[in-house]
């Protein structure tokens, strides 16, 4: 398997996980007949002495723009990088293929595909991939009724594209788009598993291992290529379904070079650079076998005909399913409503005694205050334990600040960091100034204790809005609405007003004050934010309804398999609003008003923890069809209930967490 490396110059290169080197023949690679083999070189790949002719290199045609208008030519504006050893396996070698800085891309004939997975066969044994692993897959959709019944076969993996959004969205900066070939690959050994690029990739390119904790996908078999043959995938395809090239140069007797076919995620997302020739006719609709409610339905739109995704017409009767709230995600599902509630809590401490609200100062409650802050940076640092456990390898976790310029994740990592150290400086600033003034003058030690509290103030609200550009995928259509920061915000100002609320009524209960007036102001900002999500869901589900595609087959699910728990964490909300606004009102007291306060705490904790949760395991990507099994979330959940997980060669590990 290929990974990447940077030299002592800084120059990325390739290199094997072992760190292999060449150990026989002229040029140290057994069996070597490439014609720029010299004395003294090197290649990564072993070649066989008779290679077949069909799984050499084709001749582009002279094409010099693709599809999307992108120069193929990647020369130009890689100038520097060109004309250097990819160093693959150690190797100085340098390949003297003329075409080595044009972006490839494979070719793909459905009409051909036969389903034999040969292609998914030749890349794992290759790549030395495990059974829950396959960079490469075959799935397929079908349509039409007995006798004129028709299937489609797709066979799939990274198509290397012109705006590879995994390569903007890790934060490791794990990717590169390299000048040779045109490829874009990941280097396992930087990738810390946070999955994101899993999240981001519109065809389940990248994958993530849970079992090695960290992320790993086709890397366009560039060692095979350095030589003048083409990837194992290719030439293993026994149909001649799979073809590979510089990208617009169709293979022989293929006379298309489509964008798409039926069951391809629409490319204007990344430009893929993968062609397709589908020439037989198909009928209307073509349905996936797998368990995601879509199909594909032909659309004539401007003169152009293509297969749009639709919610499937499916009979589904409402359920509970509880157990399926349960995800990978669980770590995110408490780190997003913690950090969300810390910032709404610390907001309040900071910005009421500045509107008047002396109840909340320092000075009016000062063990309160103090043990509340120290409160806040505990839960925080427990979020963050949590966020940090979701990684592959949590001991790398400082690298998701690699790449500001492009990932939200590191920006939300930044963000939520610059929040949780200023709120830390406040904090002791704030309880333990004597600590301070015997090195500084008071009023230096009050200016930076200011400075702090105004650095959380607006870095909180900052970090939950790049938190919010996290979800904002569009091969995610369910995430990809601005309900995301009305849920984020609402919980923002429901659950950091509730944690203030119920501490301070605690501690005033006890010592036998009122705690009316305070808890009136609360609810106030506890009704805004439990509105604000509210209307955000509303728009939510009326947008998705009418959406078609992914999104509303997310929202199908949401109706039907997860409808019972829909309305329950519905009813929630809308009970939660209506007993925070009678509270506010009535303005209860005593011990009864706690214990009612209490009540409706739960309440609402409950009911944000369930729509958490339900945000991330609704969502439906924009993915490749599976098969009958292989990648068909259905089997997978079958697979683990009926003990079939238990055999390695099933492919489904046995812990779906």
């Amino acid at each position: 398997m290929l990974n990447i490396q940077v030299d002592s110059q800084g120059a990325a290169f390739l290199a094997p996980p072992g760190g292999g080197t060449p150990n026989s023949g002229a040029c140290g690679t057994e069996g070597c007949s490439s014609s720029s083999c010299g004395a003294g070189a090197g290649h990564a790949f072993k070649t066989r002495p008779n290679e077949p002719a069909y799984t050499a290199l084709r001749k582009s045609n002279g094409a010099q723009f693709n599809q999307w208008g992108k120069a193929i030519d990647l020369s130009e504006e890689n100038a520097a990088l060109t004309g250097k050893s990819l160093r693959i396996n150690g190797a100085e070698a340098i390949s003297s293929n003329p075409e080595r800085y044009k972006q490839h891309g494979f070719h793909f004939t459905a009409d051909n595909c036969i389903g034999c997975h040969a292609c998914e066969a030749a890349c794992s044994e290759k790549n030395d991939l495990p059974a829950h692993i396959s960079f490469r897959s075959v799935g397929y959709v079908e349509g039409g009724t007995y006798p004129d019944f028709r299937r489609v076969n797709i066979s799939m993996a990274c198509n290397h594209c012109d705006d590879p959004v995994c390569l903007k969205g890790c934060p490791t900066r794990a990717y590169t788009k390299f000048a040779e070939y045109g490829a874009v690959l990941q280097d396992p050994d930087i990738c810390f598993g946070c999955g994101y690029c899993t999240w981001v990739c519109p065809y389940n390119a990248p994958q993530l291992d849970p079992v090695k904790g960290q992320v790993s996908k086709c890397n366009m078999c560039v060692d095979r290529l350095e030589v003048g043959l083409k990837p194992a995938c290719v030439s293993a395809c026994l149909g001649g379904a799979l073809e590979f090239g510089v990208i617009e140069t169709p293979p022989e007797n293929r006379v298309q070079t489509k964008l798409a076919i039926p069951g391809f995620p629409t490319p204007e997302i990344t430009h893929p650079n993968i062609r397709f020739q589908q020439v037989r006719e198909l009928p209307r609709e073509m349905r996936r076998t797998d368990t995601m409610p879509l199909v594909y339905v032909k659309k004539d739109e401007g003169g152009k005909v293509a297969y749009k995704p639709q919610v499937a017409d499916k009979p589904l009767k409402r359920e509970w399913n509880l157990k399926k709230l349960r995800s990978r995600e669980d770590p995110l599902v408490l780190f997003t409503l913690i950090t969300q509630a810390v910032i709404g809590a610390f907001l309040l401490l900071f910005l009421a005694p500045l509107a008047g609200i002396e109840v909340l100062s320092y000075q009016a409650h000062p063990v309160t205050h103090a043990a509340l802050l120290f409160g806040l940076l505990a839960m925080e640092t427990f979020a963050l334990a949590l966020s940090t456990s979701h990684l592959g390898k949590p001991h790398r976790f400082y690298r998701a600040f690699n790449n500001l310029r492009y990932s939200p994740v590191s920006r939300e990592v930044a963000g939520v960091a610059v929040f949780f150290n200023a709120m830390g400086t406040y904090t002791l600033l704030t309880v333990f100034p004597q600590l301070f003034t015997r090195a500084l003058p008071a009023l230096w030690v009050a200016g930076l204790q200011s400075l702090a509290g105004w650095v959380a103030v607006v870095a909180g609200p900052l970090a939950l809005y790049v938190m919010t550009r996290i979800y904002r995928i569009k091969a995610r259509p369910f995430w990809n609405h601005w309900q995301v920061a009305t849920s984020f915000y609402g919980s923002m100002l429901t659950l950091g007003a509730l944690v203030v609320g119920v501490v301070y009524a605690a501690v005033l209960t006890a010592q036998g004050a009122s705690i009316a007036g305070l808890m009136s102001v609360l609810a106030c900002v506890m009704a805004a934010g439990l509105a604000l999500e509210g209307i955000g869901l509303m728009a939510h589900a009326r947008d998705l309804t009418h959406a078609g595609g992914e999104g509303s087959a997310s929202h199908l699910t949401q109706r039907t398999t997860f409808g019972n728990t829909y309305r329950l964490r519905n009813g929630g909300l809308l009970s939660s609003l209506a007993l925070v606004t009678a509270l506010g009102m009535f303005q209860l007291d005593g011990v009864a008003g706690l214990a009612i306060w209490l009540a409706t705490a739960a309440l609402i904790i409950a009911t944000a923890a369930i729509g958490r949760a339900l945000f991330y395991v609704l969502v439906i990507p924009t993915t490749m069809p599976g098969a009958f099994f292989w990648r068909n979330k259905g089997f997978e959940e079958h697979a683990r209930e009926t003990g079939l997980a238990n055999m390695p060669q099933v492919g489904v590990l046995p812990n779906a967490h």
